[in-house]
C-alpha cells in the first residue's frame, strides 16, 4: 500500500480538521450524511470555523480520484475505494451520562457495506474501553460478511482536540495510535505520524489506549 486512499467518516470539528490534515499529503475522501455541511464545505466554507476558508480551498477537490486533496460527499459509493477508514463521529452522553453510541454504530454499518480486503478501520470516537471489539467490530464483520483480523483490521487513536483553540491544532498534539495486530500498529502508526508534527506514541493495544484516554477524562470531570 504506497499510497493509501483515506476515509474520514464524520465531518464535524473533529473529522474537517484531520481530513484537511490528510489531504495536504494523500488522496481524502471525507463523508458525512449532513447534505447541507458537504454542501458548505464543497464550497470552501467551514461554519465551525475549524478550518479557515484558504486552508480549507487549498486541499478540496470537485471530483474523487486518486490525486493528493479533499473530496466531500454524502454518498457512501464514494468511499468504497479507500483502504483506511477513520471514523470520527460524534458520541453523546445521555441525562444519566452514559454515552450514546447510535452515531457510531451508524457509522460502522456504513463503513461495513464498503468494507474490502486488507482495509483498516481506525476510531478516534470517544469511547469506553472495549466498545471497538465489543461494539464496533461485531457490526462490521455482520455487515461485511468479512472476518476480523484475517480480512479487515481496526486502529483506535481518540481525538483529542480542543473545539476552538488555534494554537493547539491536530497536528500539534501528541496522537496516542494502536492497532488490532502489533503490524497494524505499526501501520496505523505511521499514517499519523506522516502527518502530526507533534509525534505518535503506539500502545500495545487497543483497550490499552481506551482506559487511558477514559481516565484522562475522568481526572478532567474530577
Amino acid at each position: 500500500m504506497n499510497q493509501p486512499k483515506i476515509a474520514i467518516i464524520g465531518l464535524g470539528y473533529v473529522g474537517l480538521p484531520l481530513a484537511r490534515l490528510f489531504a495536504t499529503k494523500y488522496a481524502v475522501v471525507g463523508f458525512d450524511i449532513n447534505i447541507s455541511r458537504v454542501a458548505e464545505l464543497n464550497s470552501g466554507i467551514d461554519v465551525t470555523l475549524e478550518v479557515s476558508e484558504n486552508v480549507l480551498e487549498a486541499v478540496l477537490k470537485q471530483q474523487d480520484n486518486s490525486e493528493v486533496g479533499l473530496f466531500c460527499s454524502t454518498e457512501a459509493k464514494d468511499i468504497a475505494a479507500c483502504d483506511y477508514y477513520i471514523v470520527t463521529v460524534p458520541t453523546p452522553v445521555d441525562k444519566n451520562n452514559r454515552p450514546v453510541l447510535i452515531p457510531l454504530i451508524k457509522a460502522s454499518e456504513t463503513v461495513g457495506k464498503v468494507l474490502s480486503q486488507g482495509n483498516i478501520v481506525i476510531y478516534e470516537s470517544t469511547v469506553y474501553p472495549g466498545a471497538t471489539e465489543e461494539e464496533c467490530i461485531p457490526i462490521l464483520e455482520k455487515v461485511s460478511g468479512l472476518k476480523f483480523n484475517k480480512d479487515f483490521f481496526a486502529g483506535y487513536s481518540p481525538e483529542r482536540i480542543n473545539p476552538g483553540d488555534k494554537e493547539h491544532t491536530v497536528d500539534k498534539i501528541l496522537k496516542v495510535t494502536s492497532g488490532s495486530t502489533i503490524e497494524v500498529g505499526k501501520k496505523v502508526d505511521d499514517l499519523y505520524k506522516s502527518v502530526i508534527t507533534a509525534g505518535t506514541h503506539l500502545a500495545p493495544t487497543i483497550k490499552a489506549v481506551s482506559y487511558t484516554h477514559l481516565r484522562a477524562h475522568e481526572t478532567v470531570l474530577d
